[in-house]
């Protein structure tokens, strides 16, 4: 299971293309966003990531996720 933090350079597929962003928030409990309920519990995270090419957050869970970099690299 992947495990990701704030700062964090993720990609993801959406339904065209790849996207990436950074992790701005971690949740570990369901969240209302956006018109929608994003399940979430320990066992599932979601995280809320800012977009790279377009001024947009979005809630993905990690299981979609693919790092880019961490944190602690871009320090």
């Amino acid at each position: 299971m992947n495990s990701f933090h704030v700062g964090d350079h993720i990609s993801w597929n959406s339904e065209a293309h790849r996207v990436s962003g950074y992790i701005i928030e971690v949740c570990s409990f369901d969240v209302h966003f956006n018109g929608q309920i994003h399940r979430a519990s320990d066992r599932e995270i979601q995280y809320f990531i800012k977009c790279d090419n377009r001024d947009e957050v979005v809630v993905e869970k990690g299981s979609i996720l693919r790092r880019l970099s961490s944190n602690c690299e871009a320090a």
